[in-house]
């Protein structure tokens, strides 16, 4: 299934980010502004670019997407119950005692779910051994990795930015969640790690800028990262946290707390009141 209009694919970016919030009401913890805000992006994989079956959720020819920033996991965990790995109807079990769906996501219980993650810093260098282990294998695979902005203090992102970089990954597509916020605020009163994209540039990526939000800008840049040979590449998606609830865009209060009752109505009101008109 390949989704190509633009229009669908911004209806299916919204029942995400519905569901987004109903995981994260239900149970009563979470991180919300960083799953809002990558929403898009993890829109146009799913359903434009990667390789992948929900009916065989484990095939060896299906590409792979690592969630670096693995608190961020109500935002993959209601994109794969969209795409129909799993019902969405568990998603009002997150973070329950007895759920597949935990905090952080869990590849030995979740379908779809390609790597375990949570520890910031770590996802890069998983994905590198995916990517590599395609290329020994000649099968074509493709590896796309989550990062967020504030995830990229870690030292770690960089020495596996090298190892991308020296093993010539054209089969690695790193994303970075540039909403600017993160768990103590701006990223640059925190630790900057601007200017993210001649960083990148300078450990050998090919690089493009885009906003975060525009799907087309989206697919196209995925689709060029394809066409690039001998060096990975990676999108800086410029994004604003919370996106899609009023009250919570840019606001970094919204980085790890559910919302009220009261909240969690005006949330769904406001996500549902887009939907008029289908």
């Amino acid at each position: 299934m390949k989704v190509t209009d633009i229009t669908e694919l911004q209806k299916i970016a919204n029942e995400i980010r519905i569901g987004i919030i109903e995981e994260v009401y239900a149970g009563k913890s979470g991180h919300p502004g960083g799953s809002l805000s990558c929403v898009e992006i993890l829109t146009a994989l799913y359903f434009n670019q990667m390789n992948i079956s929900p009916e065989d959720p484990a095939s060896p020819s299906r590409d792979r997407f690592v969630l670096s920033k693995g608190h961020a996991s109500p935002a993959l965990y209601s994109t794969l119950a969209q795409r129909g790995y799993f019902d969405k109807k568990q998603l009002l079990t997150f973070r329950g005692i007895d759920s597949i769906l935990q905090g952080h996501p869990d590849m030995k219980h979740i379908p779809g779910v390609d790597m375990s993650t949570g520890s910031l810093g770590q996802g890069l260098s998983c994905a590198n051994g995916m990517a590599i282990s395609s290329k020994l294998n000649k099968d074509g695979v493709r590896v796309y990795c989550l990062l967020g902005d504030g995830e990229i203090e870690e030292g770690q992102i960089w020495e596996a930015a090298m190892t991308s970089s020296h093993y010539k990954l054209d089969n690695l597509c790193v994303i970075i969640d540039n909403n600017n916020l993160q768990i103590d605020g701006e990223i640059t009163e925190v630790m900057s790690s601007y200017p993210i994209d001649a960083k990148f540039e300078s450990f050998g990526f090919n690089v493009i800028n885009v906003d975060g939000h525009n799907m087309e800008q989206l697919i196209e840049a995925f689709n060029k990262a394809k066409q690039v040979k001998k060096k990975p590449t990676a999108i800086i998606a410029k994004t604003i946290k919370g996106k899609g609830v009023s009250f919570m865009e840019n606001q970094v209060g919204w980085h790890g707390k559910a919302p009220n009752e009261e909240q969690y109505h005006e949330a769904m009101k406001e996500l549902q009141g887009n939907n008029i008109g289908e």
